[in-house]
């Protein structure tokens, strides 16, 4: 039987590289720390007089010269703080159509060309399918520019090192928490628990802040780590850097430890602080999540103090872990170095997991060319036997070929032959209808792809469809008899424009289409980003007895653009729509026709239009009472509710000629209807006391989850 795998992980970080070889005994399920290297570097990197290209190569020399890497896989970690995360929530989905919709998110969260970086993605929660489909799916994003990826491996590159898998180092750590203290491996199922650990990995310059319950995972950078300590030495004790450095490390033992905790006092407050302000900004999102525990690790939380300083202003139990308890290996646990800088390799036990393939992560940002010039590497051998078999099974069938056609042809080889003949120009036939087919459905996909672009939302454009819908003005069971008393507009045209501002159309508008906007709209025009919705449509209500709101444009007012104004509109029958709270305002009319129709119940008709009122290029000349036109003021006072021409021409129908008699004269009403849509989510959106669902009705509600991007 082949002897198991040992995986190294290694990580570069800003004082130091540290690495541990562990190899998994599959026939006990055992983890063994086979050997480990820590080699310090002679300056941090991040100090002024560093050159990092000098110290990093000279460590690499080291370790190698210490350790034989061959034969065994070699991971190594990327600081989280360089790297791109993102946590999405995803709608039930098929599993085979993850990666594609993955993809299409990768282009929305990423903010670089998706060929200037290097993704991966991880489905994370416990996970439920049923029947094909994926429910509850939250997927993590994971990226990082090429050219940062590339520095990384750039020592690794140079001495020669096969790198298998490029992590980053939140990830590693929950590696970790995961199989170490959760006990959850790859193969393990379960369910989400409310239960969650914070690992706090403090180095040089940074904190990385990692939230788990061993199926979700939660990442926050904080920007305070040791350097910060130092630094605040330096410049209260007037002391160098390194001499600094050798004082924070043993504070304990200076002769005047009052006196440095004093000078570090202002940092661990700043600490505590923003640690706070991420847990509680977890908390505020998670708000079922209950922590358990605290972990502390890197050899900046050796820091004499810090532990208890947090636990007293957490008021959680702060630990250091001083063994990994799935990790055998008394010739390293053992070792007086390993233990001095135990918390130093929790990251490289993480990455030494994931390359076992003991953890549940499976990301990696390693090139995708470098992974597919090693598979070839690897299968050279594989494909040489492979050829080197296929040339001697030729070989021997054209032996046997040549013997064969040695011979005189009989008629049942020539039966054959004109038999593999047809079969073949059927298949060709057949080849070229599907190459047809295949090209029908990529020019389709295309048309498709074109349609979708930037429509990624079609739940939102659905419910401001519904919500216009909603507007419009009905009858109730049974409607009028009579056409001219149906409360009913019909749209003729719904279209939107997307604009980078949306002030440049209000500042257009002349004062008599600002006098249809509510008070509030007129007051203050609206700004930034959004849609400009235009509705064209037409109406045949005149109902005389109402002079005023019964007829003409004024019916059109107070009932279609009075509903557009509302907060949220509730139809009998229908859930409640948001309206203005979903981002609809400055609804108003901006054009507008009466028409009076001569129209033929058996299919003829005739128009003549009546005097044109409210033309876009004409609002605004003076003419009349207080500077409106004519036919708006006669049209507002119901004076021009019969305007227009009685004249109707002699057409021919279905039913030939059709003589004056045959018609019945209604009144038309053309008009074009703006507004302004500025998408506001739902969970974002404001109501007035009165209008809002009640709280315990889930009736037209929808949740929306954003993901921490910080």
């Amino acid at each position: 039987m082949a002897e198991a795998k040992a995986a190294w992980g290694i990580d570069i970080g800003q004082a130091g590289l540290k690495a541990l070889k562990v190899r998994y005994v599959e026939s006990t399920g055992q983890l063994v720390a086979e050997a480990f290297d820590y080699i310090p570097f002679p300056k941090i990197l991040s100090q002024p007089d560093a050159i990092p290209e000098e110290i990093v190569p000279q460590a690499m020399e080291t370790f190698l010269a210490r350790n034989d890497l061959k034969g065994d896989l070699v991971s190594i970690s990327v600081p989280g703080q360089s790297a791109l995360a993102r946590f999405i929530q995803l709608p039930p989905v098929e599993a085979g159509k993850l990666h594609e919709i993955v993809k299409y998110e990768a282009r929305q969260q990423i903010p670089f060309p998706l060929e200037e970086v290097i993704w991966d993605y991880q489905p994370l929660g416990a996970g439920a399918e049923e029947g094909g489909f994926l429910l509850d799916a939250e997927v993590g994003l994971f990226a990082m520019k090429r050219d940062q990826v590339y520095q990384q491996l750039r020592p690794y590159l140079n001495a020669k090192v096969e790198v298998e898998l490029i992590q980053i180092a939140p990830l590693a750590l929950y590696n970790v928490v995961s199989v170490d203290e959760m006990k959850i491996r790859k193969e393990s199922e379960g369910e989400d628990s409310e239960d969650h650990y914070i690992v706090m990995d403090m180095g040089c310059d940074n904190t990385t802040l990692m939230v788990t319950n061993g199926y979700n995972v939660w990442i926050r950078n904080v920007p305070i780590g040791g350097n910060h300590f130092t630094r605040a030495l330096t410049k209260d004790m007037k002391l160098s850097f390194a001499k600094a450095e050798h004082l924070k490390c043993n504070a304990t033992k200076s002769p005047d430890p009052r006196a440095v905790f004093q000078a570090l006092r202002p940092v661990f407050n700043d600490y505590v602080s923003e640690i706070q302000r991420s847990i509680g900004y977890f908390s505020s999102v998670n708000r079922s999540a209950k922590i358990v525990k605290v972990v502390g690790v890197g050899n900046g939380f050796k820091l004499a103090g810090l532990q208890k300083f947090l636990q007293q202003n957490l008021q959680y139990e702060v630990e250091r872990p001083e063994t990994f308890h799935e990790l055998s290996g008394d010739a390293v646990l053992n070792s007086p170095m390993f233990a001095e800088n135990i918390l130093s390799f929790v990251v490289p036990y993480g990455l030494a997991l994931q390359a076992l393939g003991i953890s549940r992560i499976q990301t990696s940002l390693l090139p995708p060319e470098i992974s597919t010039a090693r598979m070839i590497k690897r299968k050279k051998p594989w494909v040489v036997g492979t050829a080197a078999s296929m040339l001697l099974g030729f070989s021997l069938a054209t032996a046997g070929n040549a013997f064969s056609f040695g011979r005189v042809h009989t008629d049942e080889f020539a039966d054959a032959q004109k038999t593999a003949e047809t079969f073949g120009t059927k298949v060709s036939g057949l080849k070229s209808k599907y190459d047809t087919q295949v090209g029908d459905y990529s020019t389709t996909q295309e048309k498709l792809g074109g349609l979708i672009k930037d429509r990624r939302n079609v739940g939102s454009w659905t419910e401001l469809y519904n919500a216009v819908l909603d507007c419009l003005p009905r009858d109730g069971d049974i409607p009028p008899e009579k056409i001219e008393l149906r409360n009913r507009i019909s749209l003729s045209s719904f279209t939107t424009d997307k604009v980078s501002d949306v002030s440049g159309w209000y500042e257009k508008l002349d004062s008599q289409m600002k006098e249809f906007m509510s008070k509030e709209d007129k007051e203050s025009g609206p700004s930034g980003e959004g849609y400009l919705v235009t509705l064209t449509a037409q109406h045949w209500h005149h109902d005389v007895k109402d002079v005023v709101e019964g007829q003409g444009i004024q019916y059109v007012v107070a009932t279609f653009l009075e509903n557009l104004k509302q907060p949220m509109i509730h139809r009998d029958g229908f859930p409640a729509r948001d309206v203005r709270a979903m981002g609809i305002s400055h609804p108003t009319i901006v054009d507008f026709n009466r028409v009076i129709e001569k129209v033929n119940l058996g299919g003829n008709r005739s128009s003549a239009k009546s005097s044109r009122v409210l033309r876009s290029g004409e609002i605004g000349k003076p003419a009349g009472r207080g500077g409106l036109g004519a036919d708006f003021e006669a049209e507002f006072s119901g004076e021009g509710a019969a305007a227009g021409g009685s004249a109707y021409p002699g057409g021919r129908g279905a039913g030939g000629a059709t003589s004056p008699d045959d018609l019945t004269e209604l009144n038309r009403t053309d008009f074009t209807i703006q507004f302004v849509w500025q998408p506001i989510l739902p969970g974002e959106r404001v109501l007035p006391e009165e209008d809002a669902p009640d709280a315990g009705s889930d009736e037209n509600s929808e949740e929306t989850t954003k993901p921490n991007f910080e």
